[in-house]
């Protein structure tokens, strides 16, 4: 396989966070194609998913670093996708999240992606701060972002013109030590 990045793999107690592969595809479109996707850019085009999905693979390269598919131990089963983020014209870096099967949903692993993505942020991308960027009617993601300690900071602008987004504050390296 052939990679532009340097290659990077987290693990925690039950999963396995690693780059996107082409393998991914394919969950990837479904997830984004559906209903379930509305919050985080989804289209009923998949031509529209696939340069999404080129933009996630591509930021691997620009950046170094990106959004990891996460997979139970043992299996390459791609549940979803966490971790840095940090696009060109956003504010600040983000810590993002997604799951892409409701089969895959309240079993924390999310949670536990998203520990492992932001505490990859800090001590080996050297970030002080994240943010995520979060729809107002996207609960889910709400409850996840404020388990993960992270409460709603006003003062920081989105990307996203006039569609809704509430910007939220994760807690800096110094506060999870």
């Amino acid at each position: 396989m052939i990679r532009l990045a340097p290659e990077i793999t987290l693990e925690t107690e039950r999963l396995v966070l690693r780059q996107p592969t082409a393998e991914d595809w394919e969950a990837a479109a479904a997830f984004m194609t559906s209903p379930r996707a509305e919050y985080v850019g989804g289209s009923s085009d998949r031509g529209a998913v696939w340069r999404s999905f080129g933009h996630v693979v591509g930021h691997w390269v620009l950046r170094g670093y990106g959004m990891f598919v996460f997979c139970k131990k043992g299996s390459a089963e791609p549940l979803g996708m966490v971790g840095p983020f940090f696009p060109e014209s956003w504010a600040e870096p983000e810590i993002g999240w997604s799951v892409w099967s409701p089969a895959h949903e309240g079993k924390g692993y999310a949670f536990e992606a998203a520990t492992a993505a932001r505490r990859f942020a800090y001590d080996r991308l050297g970030w002080r701060s994240a943010i995520s960027y979060i729809d107002p009617a996207n609960a889910r993601s709400i409850r996840l972002a404020e388990r993960l300690g992270a409460v709603v900071d006003p003062a920081v602008a989105h990307p996203f013109g006039d569609e809704p987004c509430t910007v939220y504050r994760h807690p800096g390296p110094e506060a999870l030590a």
